[in-house]
């Protein structure tokens, strides 16, 4: 039996709500910093690495069945270390422990456990974990580490190699960029996993894949690839549809674990919802489907009503489970609708609304709860109940804000509170692309607010960026995905508002990046500065997942960049990254999506619109409004302008628009539609 150990959890001087849920275990929790890992090295003992976040279900499973209880405690706290992470906090941790965990089991999660040498190296790893088991493996470990360590020591070291070797890219300096009919050929061999009748990819769980779309919406669209095409608006007509989809509040949950996007893990997360305002509003300017208008509008609003703090930071999540009326944790609790409570809270139009949701068996999820799914058009429906479109909607609109009103008498999920840097600049940018394609000041408005919460609460004093914000303190140094969609968002926010300040930050940040960051041999981007040094690896992302990775939008900031500023040799730079990537992307291309849309982009004409002159503010909207992702924007009224597009091209009494390639403009024209025909032969 272990002996008993004061009882010292740490936890409770963080900022994290993450880390808070933790600090009263009774097991003697640390955070993640230099002293901690000092300390293993100096008393030789294994550091216990639990990685989690706030909205994360199995965490909170596994909190409550091993580190609230006492005999777990006394095991941990005999013989370990034990640091919680909070991967939201710290991707840089999380990346490496991942990848770990990844090489032993060959699958992942979290909770993400990890044993590690006391320098940080590791050498077991498991997701949920129940109690008996986790004692009994705890305890074996432990003794092999104190009668064999060089057995142990051994494995660590080849899976330090190992974790090195897996980050590794291997360059393709030599090599020509990607080329169009590569792109053709890995489309079409990517089409064989489409579902093509409910959306995604065939299996379940679903998640919704952003990046995916947004470049296969590009792709079909300049190609005139109909059945790709089709196949983009199923899947997000499908996910607008499902259960996935929150009717009554908005915005979207992380994912569904069926094939026809019903059942949510009902966790509700910052990041989703910022990239698919970003790929609806683009979806809708390509199709001006008002189902996609409907969405943007929807999770903006349950962004303003949920997620957005006083300072005008987007705060992280909401958790999948909450309070029932008995005060149990359940998951979807908030949610979800038994058939006898809305047959009283609708009434009448009860009939309609529950044909319309399917409170039938396809809409049924368990235990008497419904989650509200439709399944077909509305103009169907409408005409099975002798009643127009319009009575439809407006019937239909009613029911949402009377169970609005009545969820808003539940026990809310909870809230993680901090506010990452990251993932407000990927909302900043699904802002910028609402107020583009939607034409709404409020999204301006907010998208303007959001901007100017980062320059004041996240730019350090050296021009870096935090990673976090919580209570008025920043904790953390930024990683490369903070300063990559930041830039991406203050890019987009000037090209609709053409203030050229944001384009002055994203190259400010964009040149800090380079100089503090850079990995000379492939011109990728480490994902942690050179200034950060206590983790066993320095790591390399390239992959697009939900998110895309930190390198593919630091790619897309680089290419946009060179166009604005022609003279800082950002195209060489990105050409050397291109080619670097190549192979990666060519032998995996459904985990570069990002990269893909990039190397199509960079294949085909990509235009610079720069419209000068009194009046381009109005001719700027009507241009805007168009589905053109192969064109960056540029305007002013001013006579003299620092930007180089910019430079040289005002003419008194008059408001031009130069549609240029590369640099080369054709001639001016004053009308938007005359622009518009200068750049749609190749749409």
């Amino acid at each position: 039996m272990p002996t008993p150990q004061k009882h010292t959890n740490n936890l409770i001087k963080e900022s994290s709500p993450y880390l808070l849920q933790h600090a009263h275990n009774p097991v003697n929790w640390e955070a993640w910093n230099d002293d901690v890992l000092q300390n293993a090295k100096e008393e030789n003992k294994l550091i216990l690495i639990s990685i989690g976040y706030a909205a994360c279900h199995w965490c909170h499973v596994m909190e409550h069945e091993c580190f609230e209880d006492e005999e777990v405690a006394e095991t941990m706290n005999a013989h370990f270390i034990n640091i919680k992470v909070d991967r939201e906090e710290r991707p840089d941790i999380d990346h490496i422990y991942m990848d770990a965990l990844q090489m032993m089991t060959g699958s992942g999660g979290w909770p993400l456990n990890i044993l590690a040498l006391p320098d940080g190296r590791p050498f077991w790893g498991a997701t949920f974990v129940k109690k008996q088991e986790w004692i009994q493996v705890l305890n074996q470990l432990q003794k092999l580490y104190v009668d064999d360590p060089n057995k142990i020591i051994g494995y660590a070291e080849n899976m330090a190699t190992g974790l090195k070797e897996i980050n590794a890219i291997t360059t393709g300096e030599n090599q020509d960029l990607i080329q169009e009919s590569e792109i053709d050929t890995i489309v079409a061999d990517w089409s064989k996993y489409f579902d093509t009748f409910l959306g995604g990819y065939k299996r379940a769980p679903k998640f919704m894949m952003p990046t995916n779309l947004i470049f296969l919406k590009y792709y079909s669209h300049t190609k005139k690839d109909n059945a790709v095409n089709e196949y983009v608006n199923t899947t997000l007509t499908r996910m607008a549809w499902g259960g996935i989809f929150d009717h009554v509040g908005g915005g979207f949950s992380r994912y569904s674990v069926d094939t026809k996007w019903h059942v949510p893990h009902f966790e509700k997360m910052l990041y989703d919802n910022g990239l698919l305002i970003s790929l609806y509003a683009n979806a809708y300017a390509a199709t001006k489907n008002e189902l996609y208008k409907n969405v943007v509008e929807k999770s903006i609003v349950f962004l303003e009503e949920e997620l957005l703090d006083k300072s005008n930071g987007f705060y992280s999540s909401l958790d999948a489970d909450s309070l029932t009326d008995n005060n149990k944790l359940v998951e979807g609790a908030f949610y979800v609708w038994q058939e006898e409570q809305l047959k009283q809270l609708l009434k009448d139009d009860y009939a309609l609304f529950a044909d319309y949701f399917n409170i039938n068996s396809y809409g049924y999820w368990e235990e008497e709860n419904y989650v509200l799914i439709r399944d077909g058009e509305a103009l169907e429906i409408a005409m099975k109940h002798s009643i127009t479109k319009i009575e439809l909607q407006e019937t239909i609109t009613k029911c949402l804000s009377l169970l609005k009103i009545e969820r808003e008498k539940r026990n809310r999920p909870r809230l993680d509170d901090k506010i990452l840097t990251s993932w407000n600049g990927l909302t900043l940018k699904g802002l910028t692309d609402a107020y583009r394609y939607l034409e709404d000041e409020r999204y301006l408005n907010l998208a303007v607010n959001n901007a100017n919460f980062i320059v004041d609460n996240m730019i350090t004093a050296a021009g870096g960026l935090y990673r976090n914000f919580k209570n008025g303190k920043s904790t953390i140094p930024g990683f490369l995905e903070d300063y990559a969609s930041v830039i991406d968002g203050f890019i987009g926010l000037y090209e609709v508002s053409f203030n050229e300040k944001w384009l002055n930050h994203s190259l400010e940040l964009t040149q800090y990046v380079i100089e503090n960051f850079s990995d000379p041999k492939t011109g990728l981007f480490f994902f942690t500065s050179k200034n950060k040094g206590n983790l066993i690896r320095k790591t390399l992302e390239v992959a697009d997942n939900v998110i895309p990775s930190s390198n593919s939008m630091m790619a897309h900031n680089l290419h946009k960049l060179s166009k604005y500023f022609p003279e800082d040799n950002f195209d060489g730079h990105l050409h050397q990254i291109m080619k670097s990537m190549k192979p990666s992307i060519i032998e995996n291309p459904q985990n570069h999506a990002n990269w893909l849309h990039l190397a199509q982009l960079m294949s085909e004409n990509f235009y610079e619109l720069v419209v000068i002159g009194e009046n381009f503010e109005l001719i700027c909207k009507s241009l805007l409004k168009n589905y053109l992702p192969n064109a960056i924007f540029a305007a002013s009224n001013a006579k003299i302008s620092n930007l180089p597009l910019l430079m040289n091209r005002y003419v008194m009494n008059k408001t031009l628009i130069y549609v240029c390639n590369h640099g080369s403009c054709q001639m001016p024209v004053e009308e938007p539609s005359k622009a518009l025909d200068l750049v749609s032969p190749i749409l």
